[in-house]
């Protein structure tokens, strides 16, 4: 009789799957960079999805040059303002902040940093600014790090200088048909059991005699005579920061009427400030803060300019 085998049910990749610390999600990594000094980020509130219809400009795909229809998030994105600038120094112990700019004043410290040879990264802080939206519930902005691209360190620490004070909006920084990554914390569903949670099988009427029914058979052998992490239990399920990769703009806009459908989007309202269409779905529900940064895992992809033919405007309450 040959053995019975199967994958696990459910990844291990980010255990322990506990709830995120901040609404606010933290890059670790930036894409690599050779050009002029540039941007690598920006930010926005998830308003709801719609769809449109666009031309498939995708070659060798079998409806190229057809018109498709995409489901589309957007996203709402007014302009972020610098509010500093940090530097990074690196030591035995690993890269850590060792001058802030917050004022014209303190420019002097990053210069300095920069001249004594310990400075290795610069990055701009900036600041959300939802008091110019009416979706989002709160006037105080969420404040974040973002990356500065360049090839020279100098020419980096001055356009990050040059920046201070200044309101960026996302043309600044992204343009239609550019592949994107983007990352949030993903919709909290609270404590949930095993099935739900690890989606393993249900042991209804397997286990009766136990009086249990969703509900794992065992929880490992009498020896080691401890319960694994791997074991599959219950616990938190969602509020964890998550990134997709290669997503694609597919519209940039400011005009919130060429989006917004009859009665505004569930949960939401309205969009009344400049807006970004990105191909597909996004972690966490409407009002949650959502980052995106250029792609740091490029699949060879051409940026072309998407060809929209229409854009759905019906109703989305059912």
């Amino acid at each position: 009789m040959s053995k019975t085998s199967r994958p696990r049910r459910g990844s291990l990749a980010y255990s322990p799957r506990k709830r995120a610390q901040s609404q606010v999600p933290k890059y670790h990594s930036w894409p690599a960079y050779d050009g002029e000094p540039a941007l690598q980020g920006f930010a926005g509130y998830k308003v709801g999805m719609t769809h449109l219809i666009m031309v498939d400009d995708h070659a060798k795909s079998p409806s190229e040059g057809k018109e498709i229809m995409v489901p589309v998030t957007i996203v709402e994105i007014p302009p972020m303002k610098v509010v500093g600038v940090r530097g990074y120094c690196k030591d035995s112990y690993g890269k850590h902040p060792c001058a802030e700019a917050w004022s014209e004043e303190d420019v002097s410290r990053i210069r300095e940093a920069l001249e004594a040879g310990t400075l290795t990264d610069i990055f701009v802080i900036m600041q959300t600014q939802p008091a110019e939206i009416t979706g989002v519930p709160k006037k105080t902005g969420d404040i974040m790090e973002m990356g500065v691209g360049g090839d020279n360190l100098a020419d980096r620490i001055e356009y990050a200088i040059s920046l201070l004070g200044a309101e960026i909006t996302a043309d600044d920084v992204f343009e239609a048909g550019q592949y994107i990554d983007v990352t949030a914390i993903t919709t909290g569903k609270g404590t949930n059991g095993p099935v739900k949670r690890w989606g393993i099988q249900t042991r209804k009427g397997k286990h009766g005699r136990q009086g249990k029914k969703r509900h794992i058979g065992n929880l490992g052998p009498f020896n080691p005579s401890h319960v694994r992490w791997q074991v599959p239990q219950m616990g938190q399920m969602g509020y964890q920061q998550r990134t997709e990769y290669n997503k694609r703009i597919l519209k940039l806009g400011e005009n919130g009427d060429e989006v917004n459908p009859a009665g505004g989007f569930v949960n939401y309202g309205l969009v009344r400030s400049n807006y970004v269409a990105i191909k597909g779905s996004l972690p966490g529900p409407a009002k949650r803060l959502i980052r995106i940064r250029p792609a740091i895992r490029p699949r060879n992809h051409v940026d072309r300019v998407p060809v929209i033919q229409y854009v759905s405007l019906a109703s989305k309450q059912g």
